[in-house]
C-alpha cells in the first residue's frame, strides 16, 4: 500500500506527486515544464466540469477569435487536452476516440500558440508541444501510484504505436513479456 504524506501547500503536495511520477516512469522534466505541469493541476483541481468540452469544436472556435482571445483559447484547448490525455485517457473511450485524438490537438493548440507569440513565450509553447508524451507518460504514472494501470494493454499498444510513447512500450513489454513491433504494411 502507498504511504501518504501531505506537504505543507497544494503547491507543494502537487510537485511531490509530479516528482513521485517522473520517478516511477523514469522521464524527467525540465524546471519550466515541470512548474507548468505543477500549476496546471492546480488550476484543474477545483475544475471537474472541465472534461465536458469537446476539444475540436473548442480549436475550430480558436480560429476565429482575435488576438488574445484566440491565445487564451488556445492554451485552454492545449491544457485540457493535456489534462485529458494523462489524468483521464478513459474519457476517450467514452466519446470513442482514440486518445492521440487529445494528443494531437493539444500539441497543435500549443504549436499555434507558439508561433503567435513574443519570444518568451513562444518557446515555453514550443517546448510543452514537443514533450507532449513526456508529460502524458509522467501523468498516467501519477494516476497508477494507486496501483491501478492508467490504461489497458490494448490503450497502451495503440498509444505507443500512435505517439511513440516510451512508457506505453514498457508496459506492453511487461505485460505481454514480449518485444511490440511496428505493423509494415505493403503499398501497391
Amino acid at each position: 500500500m502507498a504511504e501518504l504524506i501531505l506537504e505543507p501547500t497544494p503547491q507543494a503536495q502537487w510537485q511531490a506527486l509530479v516528482h513521485e511520477a517522473q520517478s516511477a516512469c523514469d522521464r524527467h522534466l525540465d524546471e519550466a515544464l515541470e512548474s507548468y505541469l505543477v500549476f496546471l493541476l492546480m488550476r484543474f483541481a477545483s475544475k471537474p466540469h472541465c472534461t465536458a468540452r469537446i476539444m475540436a469544436v473548442d480549436y475550430l472556435g480558436s480560429q476565429a477569435l482575435p488576438g488574445e482571445q484566440r491565445a487564451e483559447r488556445l492554451r485552454e484547448v492545449g491544457d485540457h487536452c493535456l489534462l485529458f490525455s494523462g489524468m483521464f485517457p478513459q474519457l476517450a473511450e467514452r466519446r470513442l476516440v482514440r486518445i492521440s485524438y487529445f494528443v494531437n490537438i493539444g500539441r497543435a493548440s500549443y504549436r499555434q500558440l507558439s508561433d503567435g507569440l513574443d519570444r518568451g513565450w513562444s518557446s515555453v509553447y514550443s517546448h510543452l508541444s514537443e514533450a507532449f508524451i513526456v508529460l502524458v507518460d509522467i501523468l498516467h504514472a501519477m494516476r497508477e501510484l494507486g496501483g491501478v494501470k492508467a490504461l489497458t494493454p490494448l490503450q497502451a499498444m495503440d498509444f505507443w504505436q500512435e505517439t511513440g510513447s516510451r512508457r506505453c512500450y514498457r508496459q506492453v513489454c511487461a505485460e505481454d513479456r514480449c518485444i511490440p513491433l511496428v505493423a509494415v504494411t505493403e503499398k501497391h
